[in-house]
């Protein structure tokens, strides 16, 4: 799989580096970009092998919350097929592994997940890049990552897990704390089989009584920047951890989402000053993920595919911003010296964490030329 493979003529400073579900751990976990969800019903095969989408990196297959609880096995024998028909594709050479986006489960609780995994085999388990684990907490999470760590010893193959932190107890403040650290020393105990953490802006909100709409982010409803606030603290220092946004609700439903005229200053000065770029709906996903880059989040969750291009797009990394990180890595954390572009002070060893972000961020997502690239990028 490559990023920003439906922008075949975009030229890149630096292009992104190709991955699957093989690639080592250290890069792998800032590639999953802009994952789509979809229930665990639809029939996404012929999508994959007829590469409909091919600015698709990452896909979710969910038993949970967009799934019907008495349409759960269906959408366990879906998966199954979904899984025997592109691997046995992939072995048979009619589909090219560059095709193949990384694939997920979203399990509905743990007996479901135990389970799901008895009709699993090697085969399948090929194509079969991650578990999803929702309202990961203190009480299932080591349940979860220790039969995921069996399923592996049993396949003699990698699943990763993503554990989705939206549980209650971090949503209200009294227990927060106490359940981050114990949260933080399960993906301890299991940090070869992590590869994101994700978070659930839509549970954390519907404790409140919250919604946030097209005009605002979720940094803008305090409740819920208070939970990814602490959840950032916890799990996100040193970047031990990539954690990826939560999901944005507002779609257009016309496909047309078409632009007059290219703007021609810098897009954050566009979005956040509200001057329209695309449309309302992306407008405001735009604002979000702009906001997610300030605050250390990589990629996000995503409903819709119209909105998959946007947030691989912003992903990528400036040239300036390149330029300093290499800076400050090639520098081993000693001295200050001014940075690309003359404007601003790199300070080496303060800077490092964020440096080696953009790096491993510029590998996964490719080198543009200046902000204005976003916008030739995702059009």
């Amino acid at each position: 799989m490559l990023h920003h493979r439906y922008a075949p003529g975009f030229r890149f400073v630096l292009p992104p580096e190709p991955f699957d579900k093989y690639t080592p751990l250290e890069l792998l976990r800032y590639c999953p970009g802009a994952t789509m969800y979809m229930p665990g019903t639809k029939d996404f095969t012929p999508k994959i092998l007829n590469g409909d989408m091919p600015g698709l990196s990452s896909i979710v297959l969910c038993f949970e919350d967009s799934c019907p609880e008495e349409r759960v096995e269906e959408a366990e024998e879906n998966v199954y097929r979904l899984l025997s028909t592109v691997s046995k594709a992939r072995t048979e050479g009619r589909l090219c592994e560059d095709d193949v986006p990384l694939i997920f489960v979203r399990v509905r609780n743990f007996q479901q997940f135990v389970r799901f995994s008895e009709g699993l085999d090697k085969q399948m388990v090929s194509s079969l890049c991650g578990i999803n684990f929702p309202k990961f907490n203190t009480d299932n999470g080591r349940d979860y990552f220790g039969f995921l760590r069996e399923l592996n010893r049993r396949f003699d193959e990698i699943i990763y897990g993503m554990p989705i932190i939206e549980d209650l107890r971090v949503a209200y403040k009294e227990t927060r704390l106490e359940e981050l650290l114990g949260i933080r020393e399960i993906l301890d105990a299991h940090r070869d089989l992590v590869l994101q953490v994700r978070v659930g802006g839509t549970d954390f909100s519907s404790v409140f009584g919250v919604r946030r709409g097209v005009d605002h982010s979720i940094y803008d409803i305090m409740t819920v920047r208070d939970c990814l606030c602490d959840i950032m603290n916890i799990c996100g220092r040193n970047n031990d951890y990539v954690i990826s946004g939560p999901v944005w609700e507002y779609f257009r439903a016309p496909a047309g989402a078409i632009f007059d005229e290219l703007p021609q200053h810098g897009l954050e000065d566009y979005l956040l000053k509200r001057q329209p770029i695309v449309n309302y709906e992306i407008d405001g996903l735009l604002r979000e993920v702009i906001l997610d880059k300030a605050n250390g989040f990589v990629g996000r969750t995503v409903i819709h595919p119209s909105h998959v291009k946007f947030v691989n797009a912003l992903m990528a990394v400036t040239k300036e911003e390149y330029d300093d990180a290499c800076m400050i890595l090639q520098s081993h954390g000693t001295g200050v010296a001014k940075g690309a572009g003359s404007n601003k002070m790199n300070e080496m060893r303060p800077h490092a964490c964020w440096a080696k972000k953009i790096f491993m961020r510029a590998r996964a997502f490719g080198v543009i030329e200046n902000q204005n690239s976003y916008i030739r990028l995702f059009s």
